[in-house]
């Protein structure tokens, strides 16, 4: 239970708010109770609907439209391709699916030794440049465009050597 695990931090959060509007903390809430498991139970949807004052439904129409939050476990690395239409107009898709080939896995699953999720996500703010991903890890959040099969593996495997 999170207002449990972190009461004090979650008191720091609402104080932000006006009593009114404490729905606003709904995103540093729902980050607070992904960083010790890397993703969002029901139960963690259903509290933070209940210290907000809001639906589960709510809570969880957030974490289903922002990338940055997760529903699911997955990997220690979640490796996030765009594949809107203009990335997909500039190959993407095929992209996405190579890469699931070469890592062994389906679009948003984990690989057999659990170190890498791959997802499909939309928009990244890189049309441009695609195919692009960004990678999630537990350093933080990394930007790689105008990528090449050759060029995101090696990107993937600094990832996993870094978490051996």
């Amino acid at each position: 239970m999170i207002a449990e695990k972190y009461a004090a931090e979650i008191e720091v959060i609402l104080a932000k708010y006006p009593p009114d509007q404490k729905r606003s903390a709904v995103m540093p809430l729902l980050y607070l109770a992904q960083q010790e498991g890397g993703y969002i139970t029901k139960e963690d949807i259903v509290e933070i609907g209940g210290i907000l004052g809001i639906t589960p439904t709510d809570v969880a129409s957030v974490v289903g439209f922002y990338t940055l939050y997760h529903d699911h476990p997955g990997g220690k690395i979640r490796v996030q391709v765009c594949n809107d239409l203009p990335c997909a107009l500039r190959g993407s898709d095929e992209f996405l699916e190579q890469l699931c080939e070469n890592l062994g896995v389906k679009v948003g699953g984990t690989s057999a030794d659990g170190s890498v999720t791959v997802e499909a996500v939309m928009c990244l703010a890189a049309c441009d440049r695609a195919p692009m991903f960004q990678v999630q890890s537990p350093e933080g959040i990394s930007y790689y465009e105008n990528q090449t099969m050759d060029s995101a593996l090696k990107v993937i495997e600094t990832f996993r050597k870094q978490d051996a």
